[in-house]
């Protein structure tokens, strides 16, 4: 694969561009990566103070008594959005709904094992361990199957 980097003089015309045979998962792999490295959020910490928040940092979203939160490897935020604007707003770049009140980051997925009842267990990239409940068990599944290929 060849890569090309082509200076420009005008911030808003920075784009990525990528020319395919044919999108394979791998494309569409690299595809959520630039959208999500270009994006990001605000949210709160721990000390009170708001801080930008890169997208492709974030494991995953909870709701908790009607909260919303950004977790981290490190840090938790809370943030503005609801847990359904955030499902809608970065579905594209690898973001699912696991339960009534997580959304999971795909890309900071490191596998997924059976658990009790119909549900799995998603293990992050940072060891935290997350439930996938039955009723989005088959969404989350098709998903990490459409992008290991």
């Amino acid at each position: 694969m060849k890569v090309f980097i082509r200076n420009i003089e005008v911030l808003s015309e920075e784009q990525v561009v990528i020319e395919c045979v044919s999108v394979t998962p791998e494309i569409e792999e690299i595809r959520a990566f630039a959208q999500a490295k270009g994006q990001g959020l605000s949210g709160v910490a721990d000390s009170g103070e708001m801080e930008r928040i890169p997208l492709d940092s974030v494991y995953y979203f909870e709701a908790v008594d009607e909260k919303c939160f950004a977790c981290t490897e490190k840090k938790v935020y809370e943030i503005r959005q609801r847990l359904y604007e955030i499902e809608k707003a970065y579905e594209d770049c690898y973001f699912v709904r696991c339960s009534k009140s997580v959304v999971l980051n795909l890309m900071k997925l490191g596998s997924i094992s059976p658990a009790l009842g119909g549900r799995y267990t998603a293990h992050m990239k940072n060891g935290e361990k997350l439930i996938i409940s039955r009723k989005y068990a088959p969404a989350v599944i098709g998903r990490v199957m459409n992008q290991k290929g």
